[in-house]
């Protein structure tokens, strides 16, 4: 109550969220408020609370939030979606766990966890906005004290070993509900791969806009689903590339055709030149514009050296943007696009054999 006193006081937010790979804690607030923000984080990061009450009371909200995620079906087949294609992987398992993980964990291993994860060596503290470097270095020194100081050297940020055990599957949850949902799609290379910026242009041409290939396809000309578009989830290990559609059941068969085709035609002949214009005018504008709020900003640098152990400029992206051509485009295609999909479906579908055609090949 204290913590949320004092920062209800000063008109700011204290949050935090996960991710696949890594935790943040932040706090938004005025300048002149930053060392308020800084002691707040430092005290909920170091020494957090983990009395039996506590515990009983987060296990009751996260499954609260286990709940209200299960009742969305595109939430839901998200993490559907990654077990599918990741399987046992750590990445294929959901952020927020299970209701049956939720509702066993015990006090002494979040305790443990807390003391073997929440290191000096393992954290990034990140800021943006109206901020003084070297004040906030003082701050830090001050509300993190000797824990950083004298901490180990940082920890590497992890390489990945580019293998992911298993095959992706079909996965069918059925559910008497209006539309079907679906997402498909394959396993990329992971954050670190030299090609990584020529599958983001891929990723955006496919499904990333108005104008990509998906959404002009399946939407525009055909109107066979409201809502279309690709994903592009890139991890130290591997990454994904999906497709997301939803739509009436009765039109499944035809949106998964239709998708077919367009996945089939990009891996074949590519896409083209004005098509990889287009993507990269709209990556360029989209992390540009994405930064004009410090939040992003803070993010930005903070998962740059956790992931790559430094700061990747803006400049050094765009360059890097700006320097794929449509041939590593369409050489990237024909190399993932052929490889075997993984898929989830979540609908009134009674049963695997049920579905599409289309969508049981590409699963094989």
């Amino acid at each position: 109550m204290d913590i949320a006193q004092a920062m209800d006081a000063v008109g700011g937010e204290l949050n935090a969220f996960t991710a696949k790979e890594h935790t943040c804690y932040y706090a938004h607030v005025l300048g002149s408020d930053l060392p308020l923000a800084v002691d707040l984080v430092a005290d909920v990061v170091l020494n957090g609370r983990c009395a039996a009450d506590d515990v009983e009371v987060e296990r009751d909200v996260v499954l609260e939030e286990i709940a209200m995620r299960d009742d969305d079906p595109e939430d839901a087949l998200a993490d559907m979606f990654l077990a599918a294609l990741f399987g046992d992987h750590p990445v294929g398992r959901p952020v927020i766990g299970s209701a049956q993980s939720v509702s066993v964990m015990t006090r002494a291993q979040l305790q443990s966890f807390h003391l073997r994860r929440y290191t000096p060596e393992r954290m990034v503290v990140a800021a943006a906005g109206n901020v003084d470097h070297d004040g906030l270095v003082a701050l830090v020194r001050e509300h993190f004290g000797s824990r950083l100081v004298r901490g180990r050297r940082p920890v590497a940020p992890r390489k990945g070993t580019g293998r992911v055990n298993g095959s992706p599957r079909l996965t069918l949850v059925s559910r008497d509900a209006e539309q079907t949902h679906v997402s498909l799609g394959i396993r990329t290379p992971g954050r670190g791969w030299e090609h990584r910026w020529a599958l983001s242009v891929l990723h955006t041409a496919l499904g990333g806009g108005l104008s990509s290939r998906l959404f002009q396809e399946v939407r525009e000309t055909r109107g066979l689903a409201y809502s279309v578009y690709s994903a592009l989830d890139l991890f130290a290990d591997s990454g994904a590339l999906s497709v997301y559609a939803a739509c009436l059941p009765e039109r499944f068969a035809d949106v998964m055709r239709v998708t077919a085709d367009v996945l089939e035609s990009v891996a074949r002949d590519g896409i083209t030149e004005a098509e990889c214009g287009i993507a990269k005018g709209s990556l360029r504008g989209g992390l540009v514009l994405g930064l004009e709020d410090s939040s992003s900003r803070m993010s930005r640098l903070g998962r740059s050296e956790l992931n790559y152990g430094k700061h990747r400029s803006i400049e050094h992206t765009l360059r890097q943007i700006e320097q794929v051509t449509v041939e590593e485009v369409n050489a990237v295609a024909r190399h993932l696009l052929s490889r075997r999909y993984g898929a989830a479906v979540l609908g009134p579908h009674g049963s695997k054999r049920s579905l599409p055609q289309q969508l049981r090949a590409m699963v094989g």
